[in-house]
């Protein structure tokens, strides 16, 4: 894996604009981040936003009143952010080495780098870089891919089959993704991984949520019925109502980890 490879994939092969739009699973992440975050955040908050793609959150966070500067490590994303409405203030750079003074934010997000780490002192790196920059009293969210999201992907679209089902057996060993069946490099995460790394990083009182919920291959599976919506609605609602149930996080497809800065 190099970060050329990544930057490649983002800039010729995949349109990382239109992804949370796309589909059930991607509507439901967007909604629940976002209501998190709004939850999370004070007033007018200064949020660094950390692999933060072309822009989709900053945009939306800035419309909320808060002042966003973006660091993505793929150029033309940086320039999509640029140029988007409202346009972000963005930068190319890698999280693991931010070029911000300690303490310089309100509110750090996290929400791609972690997943395309494979080594896990990286993602420790990632963790303590963003912890760095936060403000004492400021607030971290950092999201990863679980473990299971792509094998119950492919399940819930009827795209299953003995290759995915090989490549399931290998990510419950080992959490890499394999690059040819459709995605980049990526680790896919146990949630008791992603609160060992936040734990190591000095992340204190680590709250674990579950984004989509269990119900979101349901949603994806009736997408072209006739009960699309309603099924939906419904996963949304078992999405809050779950949010940090230990015995279901991992059932969602991404996790997110919160935490305030002591």
């Amino acid at each position: 894996m190099t970060t050329e490879d990544i930057v490649e994939y983002y800039s010729s092969q995949y349109r990382e604009d239109e992804r949370l739009a796309r589909r059930p699973q991607a509507r439901l992440e967007w909604t629940r981040t976002l209501e998190v975050l709004h939850e999370l955040l004070p007033p007018g908050a200064a949020v660094l936003d950390v692999g933060g793609g072309t822009g989709a959150y900053a945009r939306e966070l800035t419309r909320a009143g808060h002042r966003v500067r973006l660091v993505d490590l793929v150029p033309a994303h940086v320039e999509q952010a640029r140029a988007g409405d409202p346009p972000i203030e963005a930068s190319v750079g890698d999280a693991r080495s931010l070029p911000f003074a300690d303490g310089s934010f309100d509110a750090v997000l996290v929400l791609g780098p972690l997943y395309h780490l494979h080594e896990r002192a990286d993602r420790v790196a990632v963790l303590r870089e963003a912890a760095r920059v936060t403000r004492p009293g400021g607030v971290l969210a950092a999201a990863v891919i679980s473990r299971f999201a792509g094998p119950l992907d492919f399940a819930a679209t009827a795209r299953f089959n003995a290759r995915t089902l090989t490549e399931a057996r290998s990510l419950v060993h080992d959490g890499r993704n394999d690059p040819s069946l459709g995605f980049t490099h990526a680790y896919f995460h146990r949630p008791e991984e992603l609160l060992s790394e936040c734990t190591d990083a000095g992340l204190p009182d680590v709250v674990l949520h579950g984004l989509e919920g269990p119900l979101w291959t349901a949603a994806e599976a009736a997408l072209n019925g006739p009960h699309a919506e309603s099924v939906f609605t419904a996963a949304l609602e078992l999405a809050r109502l779950y949010s940090t149930e230990p015995s279901l996080v991992a059932a969602s497809s991404h996790l997110l980890a919160t935490a305030t800065l002591g």
